[in-house]
């Protein structure tokens, strides 16, 4: 553990508020301002933008966009025309918000009056975005995604074409862009392949938007050099603590309180399924926390930690509970607190115990826990 990681779990008590039975969660919004910042500090020619689509991966879209705003982020990503609605709410005027998902027909409600970007990745969403316009009103142009590789979403090299050779009336693009698919491998060749591939699209598109800024690093893009920053970046799961950005502050805390405490002897076996069986006389601790909120129910081999020390997971996660072994840390009582998520287990290290990724556990964080907002000042 670094110094700074020992002296941050120090600051968080075994009992930092009453006694109850909802898990807490605390969003520390500053770190989410620090890492934006960082990343931008990597990419000085660029604009960096910030991603904030699924809710600011699980941690709250209104708080955390605000916080994203108020450290100096103009430009913003959402998936979702809702979300984008719901940002735009949030943040007023001003700052762009381009669309992931495109311009769909049934979208037209979110986009009237919004002044969001779709970010039109076929000649159908072309087409419909086109004849919505009137309904619409757009104030802003939208973007364009040019497939470089990953076979998702994006126009085709014959697609493009096809659009320059018949370039539609005012369509007048404010941006392209492509997502990387191995950017968190930094030495993987289809890093450069794909690259080479949106270049040459990518000036391809500007001769029917000459004015349009291009964009093909998300965080793990930002790491891997200014060959690939272009005009704007598009930070997302660095933002809230994940990989591959490992510099990153975290930004989720999230301590549970101890339901019960009890003493089983050698032989005992605890949670569905019996999995688990104590190979000595055991104190075990019952946690109010499970599959619901956010805990793969496959995750095993985790701990817990209880004033810094870890408490590994005995037996099944259930839907509400999980049961740690306490063995070796006599201390906590019920009403005592463990850290799930916090300054000794990242959201990365949770994530491989579940053999799953730090995206999935932040999006997954659930509705149950009692959350607060934390910002210097605040």
């Amino acid at each position: 553990m670094t110094s700074s990681a020992a002296a941050a779990s120090a600051s968080i008590p075994a009992r930092p508020v009453a006694a109850g039975s909802k898990a807490r969660l605390t969003v520390h919004l500053d770190a989410i301002a620090d890492n934006w910042r960082a990343l931008a500090a990597k990419a000085p020619t660029a604009e960096a933008a910030a991603v904030v689509k699924a809710d600011a991966y699980g941690t709250g879209l209104a708080p955390a966009a605000t916080a994203l705003h108020e450290a100096g982020a103009r430009t913003f990503f959402v998936a979702q025309a809702g979300e984008g609605a719901a940002l735009r709410e949030t943040l007023g005027p001003g700052p762009a918000i381009y669309v992931f998902n495109g311009y769909m027909p049934d979208d037209a409600p979110a986009f009237r009056g919004t002044d969001l970007r779709p970010v039109l990745s076929s000649p159908f969403q072309v087409e419909a975005w086109l004849a919505a316009r009137d309904d619409i009103r757009p104030t802003s142009g939208p973007g364009l995604h040019i497939e470089s590789g990953i076979n998702r979403l994006g126009f085709t090299a014959a697609e493009l074409d096809a659009l320059r050779a018949d370039p539609p009336e005012g369509l007048d693009l404010t941006l392209v862009m492509s997502h990387l698919a191995n950017a968190d491998e930094p030495a993987n060749s289809m890093n450069a392949r794909q690259r080479g591939a949106f270049l040459g699209r990518s000036e391809l598109a500007s001769r029917i938007a000459p004015g349009a800024r291009r964009s093909l690093a998300a965080t793990g893009g930002t790491l891997l050099g200014a060959p690939f920053h272009f005009d704007l970046v598009r930070p997302g799961v660095g933002l809230y603590g994940g990989e591959p950005f490992v510099d990153a502050r975290h930004v989720v805390t999230l301590m549970v309180p101890f339901l019960q405490v009890r003493e089983i002897p050698a032989g005992e076996s605890v949670g569905y399924g019996a999995t688990w069986t104590a190979r000595r006389a055991s104190r075990i601790g019952v946690l109010p926390i499970g599959y619901a909120d956010g805990l793969h129910r496959l995750s095993k081999d985790f701990d817990v930690y209880v004033n810094g020390r870890p408490a590994p997971v005995a037996g099944r996660v259930s839907m509400d509970m999980i049961t740690v072994d306490l063995t070796d840390i006599p201390e906590p009582s019920p009403g005592d607190f463990a850290e799930i998520l916090g300054p000794n287990q990242n959201v990365d290290r949770l994530a491989a115990a579940s053999g799953t990724t730090g995206y999935e556990v932040l999006t997954g964080l659930g509705a149950r826990y009692l959350r607060t907002y934390e910002k210097a000042g605040a």
